[in-house]
């Protein structure tokens, strides 16, 4: 038996009305979708890390929650795991017709407007026109503001260059810090949607800087406590400032230390 086909096996054991696991019986799509989200930044998490077995394993809980999925599907008559991995396999053929189809002498321009184009008629058939429809509620805030950003720009709003949204980020900031404390929500989420447009325009990649950000924090956050352990001092009975001189002392470390 195919490793596969064992795994789907398990599932239908494990999702069996009578003899089955109560856990696993009384989930739904809603209550494992948070699951499935998880075991996508794990995965994330494990290729930052360089980690190929933490991979391999995070790979296999994320396949696991596609078999689940699939299995509550066709519990209810909706569509089972050969349907969904024929389905992707269609749709891969179907944008690749440079490699799949006849049209092999493609050169990468067009190839690329092709992918645009064959990605507007499928999101037409779904009944989506709309340059933004289809951009899903799911997402992270930040990733989705981008994607938002990248759709709008496709249909030509956007900015010529990196400045316009440089002026747009200290505006908001402006509006921000002048708000009543009721705006403070809008004004503030303004304020990270230009950022996100500005590093956007500057072509970096929001979700990896931020993600590059917090990491740089936490390691230097995590070297001031070593100095404040060593001293035998306590971080939280520290002033403002002896913290600031810590973070100074640990941002002064890391930039010496060799590449």
């Amino acid at each position: 038996m195919r490793p596969i086909d064992r795994l789907i096996s398990i599932m239908a054991t494990l999702r069996d009305p009578r003899h089955g696991c109560e856990w696993d019986r009384e989930q739904t799509f809603g209550s494992i979708a948070p699951y499935t989200i998880e075991e996508a930044y794990e995965v994330a998490d494990a290729i930052m890390r360089g980690d190929m077995v933490g991979l391999r394993d995070e790979l296999g809980d994320l396949l696991l929650q596609t078999v689940f999925h699939a299995r509550m599907a066709e519990e209810a008559g909706y569509f089972a795991f050969d349907d969904v991995a024929r389905s992707i396999a269609d749709k891969l053929q179907a944008r690749h017709p440079h490699i799949f189809g006849s049209d092999t002498d493609a050169g990468p321009v067009s190839q690329r407007e092709r992918w645009e184009m064959l990605k507007a008629g499928e999101r037409a058939a779904k009944g989506v026109n709309g340059a933004l429809d289809g951009v899903a509620q799911a997402l992270p805030a930040l990733m989705r503001a981008e994607k938002l950003q990248k759709r709008a720009a496709r249909v030509g709003f956007d900015w010529p260059d990196a400045s316009g949204p440089a002026d747009k980020v200290r505006e908001e900031l402006d509006e921000l810090w002048d708000a009543r404390e009721d705006q403070r929500l809008e004004e503030a989420g303004d304020l990270l949607f230009a950022a996100v447009n500005l590093v956007r325009k500057m072509g970096v990649a929001p979700e990896d800087a931020l993600r590059a950000a917090n990491a740089k924090f936490e390691r230097r956050f995590a070297a001031m406590e070593a100095m404040v352990r060593a001293d035998a001092r306590d971080f939280a009975s520290l002033t403002l400032e002896e913290q600031d001189a810590l973070w100074a002392e640990a941002k002064r470390s890391e930039t010496a230390k060799p590449a």
